[in-house]
């Protein structure tokens, strides 16, 4: 092809993809209109809770989440404090999304505090989050002694609603500027970076079309956390697609005079390992879809869609904009035609590579025993639901006023246990749960206006043959001990014969999201591990060295595992993890490792082929070191920027995804995997036919 019939072409591709962007780019901002935060919303439609929430809504005219105002003056609540929170609530019944009748406010049997229950309208959606600020302002703050907090579930809610909101800003500058600095270090060119960074950020947006058409057209559940992640994974995997890109690039621009020639050879040598590695992801978060948490549902689509995007805009858009750039490009570091073996420009790997040759043996066995010993610290992980006040990383309202409901009133005051039961043994349901351990309360739900605690004796609503009971739990409705007393509950209530009892509420979504995690883990992380065997297998054209390579990664999740629950409970003082945690954690760890095995073992293979395979290991890792290091302090840094939403799991998941992205840059993929390939040698590749000719022409080269 001709100089200036590429020219053209690139041109053209840059300008469609220009246009694809700017078409595409203000859909990155909008995906927080589509975005739900709502636990319940994610429950498998089989789930206990489930079904009780959707009785519920038979016995209303509208769904509520309630707001809990609460009033605490340590030295006694005054006539005052009550006048107070009476003119409040006033005025709260006038904010649109609060249904009323309001009930009186409640005292304390202390006389300390008083609560001010607000049921606000669940139609609202994210609009709770305004609703709540309405509340809030309305009451003031601290005044003269009396604290005031706005907590409850819809507190709460309000509260992620606003730590997600700084995802379209804040996350995506962070990310930005993590990603810029670390190109400028990797690069040291002032022109360089455009390129890579450009190609990302249309990566970005164009997913963020197609994330926003599904979540618009409810195909997908989008939430804050889902949306978090994009953000870092394609920035992070896009910007890794990139470095390899570039490398081969430049070492191709030695070998030939013109870009185009350069990017064309280039490009057969890198797109196979990058497609490879991104098809590996899309199909490993793909597995998601396995699971009955609709949350992960959404999130796997949500991410694979990134990913696709990403390869997509890697593999057109940026061959295009470095064939336009030329040798220029690299300006002040520009590569020359010289013929210049690609191991020379790579003296530290080469070096590290000839330590390898000469140390594999005890180089993998002692960083196999380093890895072994820090999955020691897994007994420390403790997954676990996360209470309320353990979510944030810094204080907010509806956490503050969480612990003066713990301190004066039953903590499960306004986030009652709902259970439905047939009108025959209502009261026998009754009796049953008051008598569990970890229960303050049972009383029915009445005929009339709810303005107050129901008479002892009220008539209960009957709806079908069915009626509401609301058990008020000791503990805090997401506390350890009232997860205990719901699970308890539930037994409990379901031995009544004939009561057909179903029960739900805030802290029974807790539960059933808590099973549903577990019961994912068991069978996503199984077929994950099949999967990638499988493209590995297909890839390498062997058994044995997917199976290698698939054991150290998992040596290495269990090992940032480990390392992590250290970090976690000893130096970040967290509790412990999300109960999905573990699960997330696999499948970008070991996703994600696998990336940076396959960008290994693809050249060490095209290498095999032309000089042995222990040559070619040597030869795979000297060229390779420096650009797949490069890629994981990316993705390592990229994925720390989730540090800045004051949220434990996503901080929990961003430390562990960067370490363990470290941990296979450094540790497996540069010592421990080549290593083990080199002492191994040809029948690394068994059952493939370069296992036997390899094997034959190192026998020859010994001979």
């Amino acid at each position: 092809m001709s100089g200036r019939r590429a020219t053209l072409i690139a041109v053209a591709v840059v300008l469609a993809w220009l246009v694809i962007g700017g078409v595409a780019g203000p859909y990155a901002g909008r995906l927080s209109e589509v975005a739900t935060n709502d636990n319940a919303a994610f429950l498998p439609t089989d789930a206990e809770a489930t079904r009780a929430q959707d009785l519920s809504s038979e016995f209303v005219d509208r769904q509520t989440i309630p707001a809990l105002v609460v009033y605490e003056r340590p030295s006694g609540i005054t006539e005052a404090d009550r006048q107070r929170a009476g003119a409040d609530a006033a005025r709260f019944a006038q904010v649109p999304g609060v249904l009323t009748p309001l009930p009186p406010p409640i005292p304390s049997e202390d006389g300390q505090a008083l609560q001010v229950v607000v049921p606000v309208d669940d139609a609202e959606g994210e609009e709770i989050g305004s609703v709540v600020k309405q509340l809030r302002d309305i009451t003031g703050g601290d005044r003269d002694g009396l604290t005031v907090d706005v907590a409850g579930p819809a507190g709460l809610l309000a509260d992620l609603i606003e730590v997600f909101s700084a995802i379209d800003g804040p996350l995506l500058l962070v990310t930005l500027v993590v990603v810029l600095i670390i190109l400028l270090v990797v690069y040291r060119s002032p022109v360089l970076w455009i390129f890579p960074l450009l190609a990302a950020g249309t990566s970005y947006a164009l997913a963020s079309v197609f994330v926003y058409l599904l979540a618009d057209a409810d195909v997908v559940k989008l939430n804050g956390q889902a949306q978090g992640i994009l953000t870092v994974l394609v920035f992070g995997a896009g910007t890794d697609y990139a470095l390899l890109m570039i490398a081969r690039y430049r070492e191709e621009l030695h070998r030939h005079d013109r870009p185009w020639d350069a990017m064309r050879t280039a490009w057969k040598g890198a797109a196979p390992a990058i497609i490879a590695s991104g098809g590996t992801v899309i199909v490993s978060l793909l597995c998601l879809l396995l699971s009955s948490l609709n949350s992960n549902r959404a999130l796997g689509p949500v991410a694979a869609i990134g990913i696709a995007a990403t390869l997509l805009v890697m593999l057109t858009f940026l061959p295009a904009l470095l064939v336009l750039g030329g040798r220029w490009a690299f300006w002040p570091r520009r590569p020359r035609q010289d013929q210049a073996d690609p191991r020379i420009e790579h003296g530290i790997w080469s070096r590290v590579a000839g330590f390898v040759a000469r140390h594999a043996r005890p180089i993998w066995l002692s960083t196999a025993v380093v890895l072994a010993l820090l999955t020691l610290g897994l007994t420390q992980l403790g997954a676990t639901t996360l209470g309320q006040s353990d979510l944030f990383t810094q204080r907010t309202d509806s956490v503050d006023g969480q612990e003066v409901i713990n301190r004066h009133f039953p903590a499960g005051t306004g986030s009652p246990a709902t259970i439905f039961t047939t009108e025959q043994t209502a009261r026998q349901v009754a009796q049953v749960a008051q008598g569990v351990p970890g229960v303050a309360e049972v009383r029915p739900l009445t005929t009339g206006p709810q303005t107050g605690p129901p008479e002892e004796n009220a008539t209960p609503k009957v709806v079908d043959g069915r009626v509401q009971l609301e058990a008020t739990l000791a503990d805090p409705p997401d506390s350890d001990g009232a997860e205990r007393a719901l699970r308890e509950l539930r037994v409990a209530v379901h031995q009544v014969p004939g009561a057909d009892a179903v029960v739900g509420g805030f802290t029974a979504i807790n539960v059933d999201t808590s099973d549903a995690a577990k019961r994912d883990q068991n069978v996503i992380i199984p077929v994950v591990l099949v999967v990638i065997a499988v493209i590995l297998a297909l890839l390498l054209r062997a058994l044995l060295a997917p199976v290698l390579l698939i054991a150290t990664v998992l040596l290495s999740f269990a090992a940032t595992l480990g390392l992590c629950a250290l970090l976690f409970r000893h130096v970040f003082g967290f509790p412990g993890v999300d109960s999905s945690f573990p699960l997330f954690a696999f499948v970008f760890l070991v996703a994600l490792g696998i990336d940076y095995n396959i960008f290994l073992t693809s050249r060490v293979r095209e290498e095999s082929v032309k000089r042995g395979t222990r040559a070619g290991v040597l030869a795979g890792l000297a060229v390779t070191g420096g650009v797949i290091t490069s890629a994981g302090i990316v993705l390592a840094a990229t994925f720390s920027a989730l540090a800045v939403l004051p949220l434990v799991v996503l901080v929990e998941l961003g430390t562990a995804v960067a370490i363990g992205v470290l941990i296979d840059t450094i540790i497996v993929r540069s010592l421990l995997v080549p290593a083990l390939a080199y002492d191994i040698g040809p029948k690394i590749w068994w059952p493939g036919r370069l296992s036997r000719a390899n094997g034959e022409r190192e026998a020859r080269d010994a001979g």
